[in-house]
């Protein structure tokens, strides 16, 4: 009788795994049409509404039809083409993390540079981040503003997920912190803009990224401030739903929390957070210092979560490091916790009034918070008055860029290199029995398919 229970439990579960397989297939096959309709009929209003301003003649806008039509059968065949390593050559390791890398790499055919996202698939299953990788690949697909940073392409093999980015030479808010050790409060508000209207770019699209910090504020050749990193994120879909911060919580930071073994001023402060916060960024942990407490406290959180973080980094911006930086992440997550305790501001490092009033209404309870009823209650706050939001992505950046080439990475830390272990050109190549669960993960921008070399 018992092998009887288990054979039959054991089929269950292949049913089971089965039917879910078939409805994801299902699924993603007919919201692949709609979405491939959709995106081609906005393609050609935008076409005729470009045709109306420049008011062409009839015999003007019936040839732009025609090569529009050449385009969409152009992008149709590409898009049937296999995408893999082989088609990018790997210049250089720009990032590495808990899960994967990041390249600098140059597309073969058209020698165009691209950054490179590796993630490997056994440590998205094991740590129960498919449901934030299918985010992160939604958002990039969908956020198509000059706010995030820009996906060109995405697909999979038997080993690893691949995203294929724009490269912003510019490095990020993290390492250009560490060089300039504090900003003034006019760079400040220049990077507070920006990080404004780029969060409320994405909650726009329904989704909160959860992991707003300097390391995913990446910078432009132009200077300008671009989101990135989006595999904490969460959205409205089913698909982008778990419970990542099953993992993140008490049981990680505040089991034996120690008391708190602060530095005596800010100088000695921000020098060991400068020690550690190397470490810390390339950890599987990670650091709980931008994370707000109600996502801690797993009863529900919103997009203001995103504001908090963003208030614990102009904190950093003008004093030199987070206001609950201690010297493990107990500790960091005691103070989280008990922010009002620690929120404290150093007489040694004055700043102004404006400056300490918009952190205090963003690390503050999330019913108090700025920008509960609108992202306008943020904008109008008197730290940020004067600021020219709808042009400020034309503007001269707060802190002048420098690149030298296209493939410029001095921006960038120095990471060895390490050979990509992807049996992408085996055919045979034995996929993991769960691969189903990457389903529907190869993306190609109509951009970078037609006007390949000019993207």
């Amino acid at each position: 009788m018992t092998g009887v229970l288990m054979e039959g439990h054991s089929y269950n579960s292949v049913t089971k795994e089965r039917a879910a397989k078939a409805r994801v297939k299902l699924e993603t096959y007919y919201h692949n049409l709609v979405v491939m309709h959709n995106e081609r009929d906005n393609r050609l209003r935008g076409l005729e509404r470009k045709m109306e301003e420049q008011r062409l003649n009839e015999e003007e806008r019936e040839d732009q039809r025609r090569r529009q039509a050449l385009k969409e059968t152009d992008f149709l065949r590409l898009k049937r083409s296999r995408l893999g390593v082989g088609d990018f050559e790997s210049l250089k390791v720009i990032g590495r993390g808990a899960f994967g890398e990041v390249r600098l790499v140059q597309k073969v055919d058209t020698g165009q540079m691209y950054a490179m996202k590796i993630m490997r698939k056994v440590d998205m299953l094991e740590k129960e981040q498919v449901a934030h990788v299918r985010a992160e690949r939604d958002v990039l697909a969908e956020a198509d503003n000059p706010w995030v940073v820009k996906m060109f392409y995405s697909f999979q093999d038997s080993t690893n997920l691949y995203l294929i980015m724009e490269f912003l030479p510019g490095g990020d808010m993290m390492t250009l912190l560490m060089k300039r050790d504090t900003l003034s409060e006019d760079e400040s508000r220049f990077y507070m803009a920006e990080c404004v209207l780029a969060i409320d770019s994405i909650h726009r699209l329904g989704f909160i990224h959860r992991d707003i910090k300097p390391d995913n504020l990446l910078l432009d050749a132009g200077g300008h401030i671009k989101l990135s990193d989006f595999g904490l994120a969460t959205g409205l879909k089913k698909a982008h739903r778990t419970e990542f911060y099953r993992d993140l919580s008490v049981s990680d930071y505040a089991k034996e929390a120690s008391p708190a073994n602060d530095a005596a001023n800010s100088k000695s402060r921000a020098a060991t957070w400068k020690n550690n916060r190397r470490q810390l960024a390339y950890s599987t942990v990670g650091t709980p210092d931008y994370i707000a407490p109600e996502v801690f406290l797993h009863k529900g959180y919103t997009g203001q979560c995103d504001y908090w973080s963003l208030g614990v980094i102009m904190y950093e911006m003008l004093i030199g490091y987070p206001p609950f930086c201690s010297e493990n992440a107990q500790d960091t997550y005691r103070k989280v916790m008990t922010w009002k305790e620690n929120l404290i501001y150093p007489p040694e490092v004055p700043i102004s009034n404006n400056a300490r009033s918009l952190i205090s209404r963003l690390v503050c309870n999330v019913d108090d918070r700025l920008g509960r009823n609108g992202v306008h209650e943020i904008k109008e706050h008197a730290f940020l008055q004067g600021t020219d939001f709808e042009y400020i992505r034309d503007r001269p950046p707060a802190i002048s860029i420098r690149v030298r080439a296209i493939d410029d990475t001095s921006n960038f830390d120095e990471f060895p290199e390490i050979d990509i272990k992807a049996p992408l050109t085996d055919e045979t190549a034995q996929e993991s029995s769960k691969d189903w669960v990457f389903m529907n993960y190869t993306f190609k921008r109509f951009e970078g398919l037609t006007q390949r070399g000019l993207v």
